[in-house]
């Protein structure tokens, strides 16, 4: 099944290879560059070879890494390959799935179309998680090995990483819940490795923060110093010296549950909770400064003028945090570059001399543009490469333009790589000469990661950029400690390169249902729902789920019944927003059995103060008539769906008609509907204004001194809602190249 001289034979791999099948699920560490690759295909061509009807599935985090795989699958073995992302058709990938014997793919795209009942893992003979330390939590990792457990009819199971972690109950929970029997475990040091790991020489050049930021770093220390002493004297924290996030995302938390368990929150917890918001905005502010440079700092500061919380409007008041601000604003018009950006450009101009190229990384895609910037004015030959999402204007890379750029410098056609941390895991970007870390990471995976992209076929080097006497040493010295903690739990947990598991895998599948309950019912679930933990939870109950586009509700479990599905923090946004009282009439107006599924454990921890959330519970109960059911998680909310599917369905069960539209709204919900557009204005006061003027065009033309006459609305409202029906329109137009412009139309015009 192997395709003759495409693969070096290294007796290490086929060693490994022979240990996987003799023993089953197993577990590879090797470093980055020994090939783990080439093992999953030695194992995937034994199995094709003796199960000739079966499947291979292999999964990686990221579609580049799919992509990837698939190329090096399709170039080394004889078997039909497929790649299955997202961003391929569902019915496209089900043909695919059936005609193909080795599929590469994300393991969020085979989870939906298992959820979604497009295929089944029954003929899979080989499960491949590749960076399999990811299996953890809610990843889709976790859940596929369960279903393959369940499922499948000759099961193995082999994870891949270079970097498991240095926590030894992380490595333990990742074999649990990957179903892993053995470990097995290389290192550069062991001697059938060392003809083939070419040493990585690490260098870190320091660089002093220039006396413009120093001066601006002192101002913000000095807010940040007078925070901590408050959080001090509240007893939130024991002492004001290196107090990391960490510390203050631990302490939100115990100032947030206090809040959520108590009727009537002590003063001083909602003050602790906005000095808690306002040190974390310091402390990220201080990082970008540090590490990052004045035009990441500065965009920053724009975002928190735009925002509204006491704890953003506390520090802009502030005399200090203002001079910040205004040196942040010239520096960043004087174009101030950080002196990371100085030193980067030297080692770039010396070490591209020969047609070299080099990779460069940063946490921050602000960080990665201005870096691609300085190429730009140098003349240097660079290519940015960053996810898919959109941020600030900026379009994410497409799957395919992913692989263009991965494939055009492959080819020579760039000579500098800069990315975000998508380019950490497994790309296999060949002769690399350099890789350059703009700021070191605290973790010791993703330093792993980003230093396995050189050295794989010639020596390689890695240099990491650090600002002295800032966060950046700190996270280095981090990520260090971590790795060699790691390393010595590997070599004094597994010296004999393996271990059995205490999990039995045949025995870890999911729990039986009763026979009386095998009626498999149908729910019917909207598509912003299908992705949800929830759905995962169905799936595992054996629910029928049909995923569709549904007007009203979240899911539909019978012609009379239908849910809405709201976690605590939606729950108080949609309370903030007045969704929740539309989707709540909605719901009435629509089903005969309307209710709402509130999700979570920490309903009063959310910034809004307890009564306005008791008030939004008893309309939804009285007001409405709707139940309200509380669920602590996705998986006890899928549970209590699949409860209220069998009772709805069990006894008396009819075909389930969705509804394809709403009711029309009667004349007076019209009218009410569009008042209650105006600023802070609610069911209530709407009712009160059409009360007091009779029609819309009578409120729409009240004066401000007519508003304020109506109860519940002062100064401020009556005034919002005379700005807004008023001031002239501002529409948004797309020019041809696609940027957006606004234009500015008068009143008059």
């Amino acid at each position: 099944m192997i395709k003759s001289q495409k693969i070096e034979s290294r007796l290490y791999q086929q060693v490994l290879a022979a240990e996987v099948l003799k023993k089953g699920n197993s577990m590879i560490v090797a470093p980055t560059a020994l090939g783990k690759t080439i093992i999953a295909a030695l194992v995937a061509a034994e199995r094709i070879k003796n199960i000739p009807s079966s499947k291979v599935l292999i999964l990686a985090p990221s579609k580049p890494l799919a992509v990837q795989h698939e190329e090096n699958l399709r170039e080394f073995l004889k078997a039909p390959v497929a790649v299955l992302t997202g961003s391929i058709n569902p019915k496209n990938r089900c043909e695919l799935w059936e005609n193909a014997q080795i599929i590469s793919a994300t393991p969020q795209t085979i989870e939906s179309d298992l959820i979604a009942g497009r295929y089944n893992l029954k003929d899979v003979s080989l499960l491949v998680f590749d960076e399999c330390h990811r299996g953890l939590g809610n990843y889709a990792y976790v859940f596929l090995a369960s279903r393959y457990a369940t499922e499948a009819q000759n099961p193995i199971i082999l994870g891949l990483t270079a970097s498991p972690g240095g926590d030894e109950d992380k490595i333990n929970t990742v074999c649990e819940n990957l179903f892993i029997k053995q470990v097995m475990v290389k290192s550069e040091d062991d001697v059938d490795v060392k003809p083939y790991f070419k040493p990585i020489e690490v260098e870190w050049i320091r660089v002093d923060l220039k006396k413009e930021q120093k001066v601006i770093k002192n101002y913000l220390e000095t807010v940040l110093k007078i925070r901590l002493t408050g959080l001090k004297s509240l007893g939130i924290i024991r002492s004001i010296s290196q107090v990391s996030k960490k510390d203050i995302l631990m302490a939100r938390s115990r100032v947030q549950n206090r809040i959520s368990q108590s009727t009537n929150p002590p003063p001083n917890c909602l003050v602790a909770s906005s000095i808690l918001s306002a040190v974390f905005s310091l402390q990220h502010s201080l990082e970008l400064l540090e590490t990052q440079g004045i035009k990441n700092l500065y965009n920053y500061f724009q975002k928190l003028q735009q925002k509204k919380t006491k704890a953003a409007q506390g520090l802009l008041e502030n005399e200090d945090f203002q001079k910040a601000l205004h040196l942040t604003e010239n520096a960043y018009k004087e174009n101030l570059k950080h002196p990371k950006m100085d030193k980067l450009l030297k080692i770039l101009e010396n070490n591209l001399k020969d047609e070299g190229r080099v990779i460069v990384f940063s946490q921050y895609r602000d960080t990665v543009n201005e870096i691609y910037n300085l190429c730009k004015e140098n003349k240097i030959s660079a290519v940015k490469f960053f996810g898919q999402a959109s941020r600030d204007g900026e379009k994410g890379l497409t799957q395919k333009k992913q692989k263009e750029i991965i494939k055009a410098f492959r080819m020579g056609q760039y000579q500098v790589l800069i990315s975000t941390s998508v380019a950490e895991e497994g790309i296999d970007i060949p002769s690399v000469d350099l890789v350059i870390l703009y700021e070191p990471v605290p973790s010791e995976i993703r330093m792993i990661q980003r230093r396995g992209r050189t050295g794989r076929k010639n020596k390689g080097k890695m240099i990491v950029l650090i600002t002295k006497g800032t966060r950046d040493e700190s996270y280095y010295y981090s990520s260090i400690y971590k790795e060699r903690k790691m390393k010595n739990q590997l070599s004094t947990k597994y010296p004999q390169g393996e271990i059995s598991s205490k999990i039995d895998s045949n025995q870890m599948k999911f729990p039986e249902i009763s026979k009386k309950d095998v009626i498999n019912p149908l729910i019917y679930v909207d598509h912003r729902e299908a992705k949800s933990g929830v759905t995962r939870e169905l799936s595992k109950l054996n629910v029928e789920i049909e995923t569709t586009t549904l007007l009203v509700a979240d899911y539909q479990v019978s012609q009379e019944l239908a849910v809405e599905r709201k976690s605590t923090q939606d729950f108080v946004k949609s309370v903030i927003d007045k969704r929740l009282y539309k989707q709540a009439k909605e719901l009435v107006d629509n089903f005969k059995k309307p209710l709402i599924i509130l999700e979570g454990e920490n309903l009063y921890a959310c910034g809004l103060h307890p009564n306005a959330i008791r008030g939004a519970l008893a309309s939804l109960a009285i007001d409405f008539g709707i139940p309200i059911i509380p669920t602590r998680s996705p998986e006890d909310t899928g549970a209590m769906l699949y409860r209220l599917a069998l009772r709805e369905q069990k006894d008396n069960f009819k075909e389930i008609e969705l509804r394809t539209e709403k009711k029309p709204l009667s004349q007076w919900e019209q009218q009410l509907y569009i008042i209650e557009s105006l600023p802070n204005v609610g069911p209530v006061t709407a009712r009160k204004l059409l009360e007091e003027f009779v029609t819309v065009k009578n409120v729409i033309n009240a004066s401000k001194d007519d508003l304020k006459k109506i109860d519940g609305i002062g100064e401020k409202i009556a005034q919002k809602i005379r700005d807004v029906v008023d001031s002239g329109f501002k529409s948004i137009k797309t020019t041809p190249d696609h940027e957006l412009k606004l234009i500015y139309e008068d009143e008059e015009s």
